[in-house]
């Protein structure tokens, strides 16, 4: 099945969850934030968030730094790990 994660379509399992998408991307869950379909899921949600075909991810990196050490946020652009 086809979803659309940070704007490139991916082909992922059937009845996968946002949590084992998030690990197949092996993102570390307490530095990012997730939307889906334009709705901010919770990270308590992830677990039983099932994906399904068409859906559009979104997930956003936060960074330390800058000045008073505020947060700032960088979309992936590149979470195709295996090249």
């Amino acid at each position: 099945m086809r979803v659309i994660v940070n704007g490139e379509e991916r082909e992922i399992a059937e009845g996968l969850t946002l949590s084992r998408l998030l690990e197949e991307l092996e993102l570390a869950p307490e530095r990012i934030a997730v939307e889906l379909n334009r709705k901010v899921i919770r990270r308590a949600d992830w677990p039983q968030t099932v994906l399904r075909e068409g859906d559009r991810i979104e997930i956003v990196h936060f960074v330390g730094g800058g000045f008073g050490g505020k947060l700032s946020a960088h979309r992936l652009f590149d979470l195709d790990r295996s090249s």
